[in-house]
């Protein structure tokens, strides 16, 4: 019986980035469901990288969890992922960097060699994708159709390069066939009856931005965040939009803030230590009620830490990034999708409350490409700040809410400070007028209660919550724990302050609320027994995501350890 899903891993260094996106697409465009992972070092001198690719014939949320095949470039590659390899899995390994003995489990192809007899030393990709898709079934054709979409660029040596590289996918399968080696095939794939884009978080939180009406970005280059700055640089153009490349966080923030004030939709994106910066921006913006949105794309820290790995450890900086009373609103999507109509929501919920909205993606969801649905930005409604537009003597922070907000040049004048102010905005330290400021600034939170939730098995008193990226892998742990017959519960939502209208009823109501998290605090479920939930968390900070089978494994444990008393509640 032909295999549904198949997974594969490179590992090695430069080239296999470009080995999976190739693979990827091409298994996308002959309808197949791909989801990418990639994981590399910070060095600037390179270092180990692997990345893993899986395809399958319906839609996946994870990057799966024990390759099928194995592509070596390099000894270290092989050593340090053998061990993950399935059994019955296949290696093929780059015989001019080592060689391994006759196991019947693998084969060596000189890419380099094979790609300069087709007088194309970059075809090296092609080789390893043609022998890829020999010993999956993966159908050659559907390799060449992408190769001839990628390179037809109207550039005199386009058919040059198009042949040379399908006779190097030709040379790749023909190397896998001579191995006598062969997985099972891949079933034929099942195309939806949906138009689909292949797409990243970057691409999809600028879609979602702009099409909320985003029409200023500033940044400074930081990983995993700088792919954002790149696409607002190449598309946020034209008449009365801005974007720049600054020379600080510090900086970005306050340009946001300026250009905020002056009416402008504004947008930055940063990791945790730019975030850090940005502190005493934030505190300004919450005090002085200023709309803006930062997205913090989280990494492995503190500090430096580990500044192309994956963790969900930034929750506490996010949701209190300044000193004294401050508690932002906080959207984490979860997959590509969400992050569309999260960046989206951010930018009407910071217009909408005239405050700081902070949406938090992480490293798993900045290097992952994916075919989803195409999305229907109909869907998204754009809201518009209230301006006001009455007559000057206005007292800007007199509401106990809200209240519209004058601009530049128009009514109204205010001073928008940082200190504690009255009315119209000018300093005062009476202990009345603090009470009232501070209880403004949180009642205006109330507004921001319209997310969404899903909830699966509702009875279950015992339910898991995951958050941001941890989706994915937890959605599939939960799969696998339903077909084991553990109840339990589904509770998600991309909306973690405020929190959708009900859900809190719903989470205290529960005798046991499971958090998987990347982090070692066990951030999201501590914040939410400081709510009266009874939470706690599965954690894991090794830089890489969960695989779901150990996930499920772990949850089960727990439920287990729950019903018989040893789990605290």
């Amino acid at each position: 019986m032909d295999k549904r899903d198949f997974i594969v891993r490179f590992a090695g260094e430069a080239n296999v980035v470009t080995a999976t996106e190739a693979l990827a697409s091409a298994a996308a465009s002959a309808g197949y469901h791909v989801y990418t992972f990639a994981t590399f070092p910070s060095q600037i001198l390179g270092g180990p990288i692997w990345t893993q690719i899986r395809i399958s014939t319906s839609p996946v949320t994870s990057q799966g969890d024990y390759p099928d095949l194995l592509v070596a470039f390099n000894e270290y590659g092989y050593v340090h992922h053998i061990p993950e390899l399935r059994p019955g899995g296949v290696t093929i390994y780059n015989l001019k960097e080592f060689e391994l003995p006759d196991d019947g489990k693998s084969f060596g192809i000189d890419v380099e060699a094979l790609a300069k007899e087709v007088g194309n030393p970059r075809a090296t990709n092609f080789v390893i994708v043609g022998a890829i898709a020999q010993e999956i079934g993966l159908d050659l054709d559907d390799i060449r159709r992408f190769n001839k979409a990628k390179y037809t660029r109207g550039r005199p040596n386009d058919e040059q390069i198009i042949s040379s590289n399908d006779a190097a996918v030709d040379l790749g399968a023909q190397a896998a066939r001579d191995s006598g080696i062969h997985l099972d095939d891949i079933a034929a794939p099942i195309p939806p009856d949906y138009e689909q884009i292949m797409i990243e978080s970057s691409d999809a939180i600028g879609i979602g931005a702009m099409a909320a009406g985003l029409n200023y970005y500033v940044g400074y280059p930081i990983s995993p965040a700088t792919k954002i700055l790149v696409w607002m640089e190449s598309r946020l153009l034209g008449k009365d939009h801005f974007v720049h490349q600054v020379s600080s966080e510090i900086e970005s923030i306050n340009a946001l803030i300026g250009a905020s004030y002056a009416g402008r939709k504004v947008m930055t994106a940063t990791s945790g230590p730019g975030l850090s910066l940005m502190s005493e921006g934030l505190g300004l913006a919450w005090m002085a009620e200023i709309p803006l949105v930062v997205v913090n794309v989280q990494r492995g820290g503190p500090a430096t830490g580990l500044p192309t790995k994956t963790e969900q450890s930034d929750l506490f900086a996010c949701i209190h990034p300044a000193h004294g009373d401050v508690k932002l609103p906080i959207i984490a999507p979860g997959d590509l999708e969400e992050c569309i109509f999260g960046a989206a929501r951010a930018l009407n919920w910071a217009e909408r409350y005239q405050g700081p909205v902070i949406l938090i993606s992480e490293m798993v969801l900045s290097e992952r490409k994916q075919n989803i649905p195409m999305p229907d930005l109909s869907r998204i409604r754009v809201e518009e700040r209230q301006v006001y537009s009455g007559e000057n003597g206005y007292r800007r922070y007199e509401a106990a809410e809200m209240s519209p907000m004058p601009l530049p040049g128009g009514p109204g004048a205010y001073i928008a400070n940082g200190s504690e102010h009255d009315e119209f905005g000018d300093t005062t330290h009476l202990a009345e007028v603090h009470v009232h400021g501070t209880q403004r600034r949180f009642s205006k939170l109330n507004l921001l209660n319209d997310g969404d939730y899903e909830e699966i098995n509702p009875e279950a008193s015992v339910v898991m919550m995951p958050w941001g990226g941890t989706k994915g892998p937890a959605r599939e742990a939960f799969e696998f724990l339903q077909e084991r017959g553990v109840d339990i519960g589904w509770f998600y939502t991309m909306y973690l302050h405020p929190l959708p209208e009900g859900a809190l009823d719903i989470l205290q109501s529960k005798e046991l609320v499971i958090v998987p998290e990347l982090n070692f605090q066990g951030q999201w479920s501590a914040l939410l027994r400081m709510d009266r939930v009874r939470a706690e968390s599965i954690t894991q900070y090794t830089g890489l995501p969960f695989k779901a089978g150990a996930l499920a494994d772990r949850i089960e444990t727990m439920v287990r350890q729950h019903q018989e008393g040893n789990v605290p509640a």
